[in-house]
C-alpha cells in the first residue's frame, strides 16, 4: 500500500479530529476505531488511481487534506473535489469494490483512520444512521464537485485561488505546505498565471509565501476576493449535514433505528 499504519499511534486518542466521526453516536464511532487502523499520510502519497477498485474508506483527521484529481490529457489534470477532516474518502458514492474514477492524491500531509469496505458497507446496510450520513456526506461532495465545474468553466483565477486557499484553510489550518506549481496543476492553470496571483495576494497582505508555505493573514479579505463559489458549497454543507444537534440525527436512535416519541 502507499501509506503505512502506524503500530504505536493510539487511534482513541486522535479521534474527534474528523467531523464525520464526531457526529456519530458513541457505539458506531467505537465499531469504526475497532475495525480500523491509523495511518500516516505523507504529501503525495496516492489513495486510488483511476481505474482501481476501492477496497478502503479514509477518515482524514485535521490537518490532512486530500484532492480528488481528473486527467484531463495526458499532460494536465485538475481537482474536482477537496476532502479534509469535515469527510471522508473512498466508497462514498459508490456501493464498495467498485473503480475510481478519478485520483485521490494527498495534497497536506497529516494522519487518517483507515476502515475496510466491507465493514462501511455492513454498516450502511445494518445502521440507519450510516446511511443517512453518508447519503448526506456524498450529496454535499457531489455538491463541492458540480461547483467546482462552473468555478473552473466562469471565474478568474485570482477568484478560484482565493477559493480555494480558503477551502485549504477550512481543513488544514493557517499554513499550507503547497507549492505553487501543486496549486496550478491543481487549478488547471499555468505556474506563471499562480505566480502572478500569489504575488498580488502577498504585496496586499492577504497571505505569506515562504519556502513552501503558504500563510494565511487575512481570511476576510481572501472572502471577499473568492468567488460565490466557496460560500454556496459551505452553506449547502450546513444545511445538509449540519452538526450534532441537527434534525435527521434526533430522529435517528443511538443503534440507528428511528426514535419513538412515546
Amino acid at each position: 500500500m502507499p501509506f503505512s499504519a502506524s503500530d504505536t499511534r493510539d487511534v482513541s486518542a486522535s479521534l474527534g479530529r474528523n467531523r464525520l466521526i464526531d457526529m456519530m453516536p458513541e457505539a458506531l464511532a467505537k465499531e469504526i476505531e475497532a475495525a480500523g487502523e491509523m495511518v500516516d499520510l505523507p504529501a503525495g502519497t496516492v489513495l486510488f488511481s483511476s481505474g482501481e477498485d476501492i477496497a478502503t474508506t479514509l477518515f482524514p483527521f485535521a490537518p490532512t487534506m486530500v484532492s480528488l484529481v481528473v486527467d484531463v490529457d495526458d499532460r494536465r489534470r485538475v481537482e474536482v473535489a477537496t476532502i479534509g477532516q469535515e469527510g471522508a474518502i473512498g466508497g462514498i458514492v459508490s456501493c464498495g469494490d467498485l473503480p475510481a474514477y478519478t485520483q485521490g492524491e494527498v495534497q497536506v500531509a497529516g494522519t487518517g483512520l483507515r476502515v475496510p469496505m466491507d465493514v462501511i458497507e455492513r454498516l450502511k446496510r445494518d445502521d440507519l444512521f450510516m446511511r443517512d450520513i453518508f447519503c448526506r456526506y456524498a450529496d454535499t461532495l457531489l455538491a463541492q464537485v458540480m461547483q467546482s465545474v462552473a468555478c473552473n468553466a466562469f471565474h478568474p483565477i485570482e477568484a478560484r485561488a482565493a477559493r480555494w486557499l480558503l477551502t485549504a484553510q477550512d481543513r488544514s489550518g493557517d499554513e499550507l505546505a503547497l507549492t505553487q506549481s501543486a496549486l496550478a496543476a491543481l487549478l488547471g492553470v499555468q505556474r506563471t498565471s499562480v505566480n502572478a496571483v500569489a504575488r498580488q495576494l502577498q504585496d496586499e497582505g492577504l497571505i505569506r509565501y515562504r519556502r513552501g508555505i503558504v500563510s494565511v493573514i487575512d481570511r476576510d479579505e481572501l472572502k471577499q476576493r473568492a468567488c460565490e463559489c466557496y460560500a454556496r458549497v459551505e452553506a449547502h454543507f450546513d444545511r445538509v449535514l449540519g452538526d450534532e444537534d441537527s434534525d435527521w440525527i434526533k430522529a435517528c436512535g443511538a443503534n440507528g433505528e428511528p426514535r419513538s416519541d412515546g
